[in-house]
């Protein structure tokens, strides 16, 4: 980094455009992880975001406001965060596996928006930290002109952005990052994701130009089966 906060890597040098967010969580920073997709690991991420903080003292939680299909992710979050009730962790549970909006038409029953944030509030009162990790990406329909977006906006978190690694990634990230800033939220970091064990030249060179591509941290590139996370990145979360 430069005076001025901008990253220097390779041959690009872009402004940090989100303000920094980091800190010793002392106090404590609820924050909104999201994915560029379904499947890329934002359960896992945020699973091993509960422990790590946990095991250093931190009462940090989980809240999975929505599953579609089963509620298994919600389980792994109500354990990881001390074995909270399934029903504090995840208050929306639809039985179709597609987005809630779709999932909503289909069983006739309209998702809350008001139930989702009270959600929050309701862990938010009870513990300093709360994780909330959205379904799906950035722009999946939640209810009729409301999406995961609209809610991470109600909830007014600083965004945590998970990736997979793989051809692609950086077009997705992008994409992403530039909706999360349209919103006039912050993306506080990025995790990369592997997803498979094989390395192709794409999956090598993306942890590379992350930061310089956006401006924003990458707090981690977990290598496919990493289970744990460093007292170091758990630093860099926002706090």
């Amino acid at each position: 980094m430069d005076s001025d906060g901008r990253p220097r890597k390779g041959n690009l040098s872009f402004p940090r455009l989100d303000r920094s967010t980091a800190g010793s969580h002392h106090l404590g920073v609820s924050f909104f992880i999201t994915g560029t997709d379904t499947g890329v690991g934002k359960t896992h991420v945020t699973r091993l975001i509960l422990e790590g903080l946990r095991k250093t003292g931190i009462d940090a939680v989980g809240y999975k406001p929505l599953a579609c299909g089963d509620r298994d992710d919600a389980r792994i979050l109500a354990e990881a965060s001390g074995g909270l009730p399934l029903d504090e962790v995840n208050p929306v549970f639809l039985k179709s596996a597609v987005a809630p909006y779709v999932a909503g038409l289909l069983e006739n029953r309209s998702v809350k928006p008001a139930e989702l944030v009270a959600g929050f509030q309701s862990l938010a009162a009870a513990h300093p930290l709360v994780v909330v990790e959205g379904a799906g990406g950035w722009e999946v329909p939640v209810a009729a002109n409301y999406r995961i977006a609209d809610l991470a906006c109600d909830l007014g978190l600083p965004v945590v952005l998970v990736a997979g690694n793989r051809l692609g990634a950086l077009n997705h990230i992008l994409l992403t990052l530039g909706a999360i800033r349209a919103r006039g939220l912050i993306c506080a970091g990025i995790f990369l994701n592997q997803l498979d064990d094989e390395l192709d030249t794409a999956m090598i060179t993306n942890k590379g130009v992350i930061e310089d591509l956006t401006g924003v941290p990458l707090l981690e590139h977990l290598i496919h089966g990493q289970d744990f996370l460093d007292e170091e990145v758990l630093g860099k979360l926002p706090g």
